[in-house]
């Protein structure tokens, strides 16, 4: 049965044909004539979710006006559904209202002893806050200061304090086997990442062929480390075909298998508290300062002394890779940064009470959050609240930094177009949609912002769950997104089927995770 707008049902509502940018209104609709375009719009909708594969699945659509909240189509808007990786769009808004685009993480070396000459008869702590932009070049800096202050030797230990966040390492409901991949990693207040897409908590691991065929392969990671234990079966081989495993509850990583060219897996540490603190203590030796106790961990004390600190990028800049890459790890330890902020506890407990209160007071009452980042398959909510939220955060302050953090269909630049950068390329929808993604097995979602061809403002939701076959990224979401970019009230549209990118397994679409998460392949 065709999902009639809501607005055609009610008294006359007023329509916009606006930019973003703009507010002025247009001319009324007649809610008992509606305008051709509206039919032709909820009518090839209609036909999108009547497509075979969504016949045993559920489908939740949502389109509004983002100027006056008229209803344009909806199925199912009431529904609870797994929104995947939508569930950071409540966790990134949160933050920037709760921290501020400003806030930054804060990395501390402390001392609790005295200075005697060049050496510090005591403990050197390295105290974080969460940091997931960390580099083994930043802790190399830290421990360049600490050489630079003079210092030479310490007497005492080397404490990692991480007691800012609890030492809930892993989320809820996350599945025992992701627990090993970085985009599952372990959450600390003393974390490192390999690289600038700031993946904290993991390591490169680098397989390449040997001198010869049947010749061991050759292994590496980024950063140099020996926080991982290497055991290492592959060969040279004419194909690559290789696994690479890191062992439950240890950082033993084997790799197996055959390999022709150079192969990389982003592998997730176990304790990254311990792995910071290896870093750090191997650059101080390299910096010539020599700590003669072991590492430890534990809270320094209150009057312990500043010898140096590293500040992270500002959130409205972190928020780039966060939303762009669909970054798991910023989203959790944001999370628990507002729950530090706001009641003093860094847990997902109280940073998931600061986010569900954010949502609730901006249109989201009906909604579970079991983390940030939409891992957990017990997250949920509506395409219908989802929608009314969209709307709301048009009016925030900072919403033009939140917005223009968001993927933008069709873009190639990849901390432009992020997970959307290769979708919806040469269509009316192209540079246009800034839109979140979200990829479970059976679970995807695109949720965002659109402006019509006439330049009226609008907000989608499109969640569906429990399909079995044909991912519906481009055959639902796709084709929704660039109707609405070609959406008329008074014309029909141009309907010819666009050219949308096919998924493929090279890409990652087909697997039920972003294509972001499936590294060295990207989007």
């Amino acid at each position: 049965m065709p999902r009639r707008p809501a607005g055609l049902l009610t008294a006359a509502l007023l329509t916009l044909s606006l930019t973003w940018a703009s507010g002025a209104a247009v001319a009324p609709a007649n809610a008992d004539d509606p305008a051709p375009g509206v039919t032709d719009l909820v009518k090839d909708i209609d036909q999108v979710l009547n497509a075979s594969n969504l016949t045993v699945a559920r489908a939740g659509v949502v389109i509004k006006n983002a100027a006056t909240g008229e209803q344009l189509y909806a199925q199912d808007p009431g529904k609870v559904f797994i929104p995947a990786s939508n569930t950071k769009l409540l966790t990134s808004a949160a933050a920037v209202d709760t921290l501020g685009l400003d806030y930054r993480f804060t990395t501390s070396v402390l001392n609790s002893g005295r200075r005697l000459g060049s050496t510090l008869a005591g403990d050197l702590y390295l105290k974080g806050t969460g940091d997931p932009t960390m580099l083994a070049a930043d802790y190399d800096g830290l421990a360049a200061k600490v050489a630079e202050s003079g210092v030479k030797l310490v007497t005492g230990k080397l404490i990692a304090d991480d007691t800012w966040f609890d030492d809930a390492r892993l989320g809820t409901d996350w599945a025992w086997d992701d627990e090993s991949y970085y985009y599952a990693a372990q959450i600390s207040a003393l974390t490192a990442s390999p690289d600038t897409d700031y993946d904290a908590g993991s390591v490169i691991v680098s397989v390449s062929p040997g001198d010869a065929p049947g010749a061991p392969a050759k292994v590496t990671t980024t950063p140099e480390t020996d926080y991982l234990q290497i055991e290492n079966h592959a060969t040279t081989g004419s194909e690559t075909d290789v696994l690479v495993e890191r062992v439950h509850a240890t950082n033993k990583v084997v790799i197996t298998g055959t390999v022709a060219g150079k192969y990389d897996e982003w592998v997730a540490v176990w304790d990254p508290t311990a792995y910071a603190a290896s870093l750090f203590r191997k650059a101080l030796a390299k910096h010539g300062v020599r700590v003669l106790g072991p590492t430890g961990r534990g809270a320094a004390p209150e009057a312990a002394k500043s010898v140096t600190e590293h500040q992270s990028m500002p959130l409205g800049q972190l928020l780039v890779p966060f939303l762009k890459l669909s970054n798991n790890m910023h989203a959790e330890i944001l999370t628990k940064a507002m729950g530090r902020k706001v009641s003093g506890k860094g847990t997902w407990d109280a940073g998931l009470a600061v986010t569900r209160a954010f949502a609730n007071k901006n249109g989201m009452k009906n909604l579970r959050l079991r983390d940030g980042s939409g891992l957990s398959r017990l997250d949920g909510f509506t395409p219908g609240e989802l929608t009314a939220y969209l709307i709301t955060m048009k009016s925030k302050p900072w919403f033009q930094t939140w917005y223009d953090a968001l993927p933008i269909a069709g873009n190639a630049d990849r901390m432009t177009g992020g997970t959307l950068r290769s979708r919806m390329a040469g269509t009316p929808a192209a540079n246009n949609v800034h839109a979140k993604t979200g990829s479970l097995t059976s679970a995807t979602s695109l949720s965002g912002y659109v402006t019509s061809a006439d330049g009226e403002p609008l907000v989608f939701s499109i969640m569906t769950n429990g399909y079995l076959t044909g991912n519906p990224k481009t055959s639902v979401e796709d084709a929704i997104a660039v109707r609405l970019a070609k959406f008329s009230r008074n014309a029909p549209a141009d309907v010819t089927a666009p050219q949308l990118r096919t998924a493929s397994p090279q890409t990652g679409e087909d697997t039920g995770l972003e294509c972001s998460w499936l590294k060295p392949v990207q989007c």
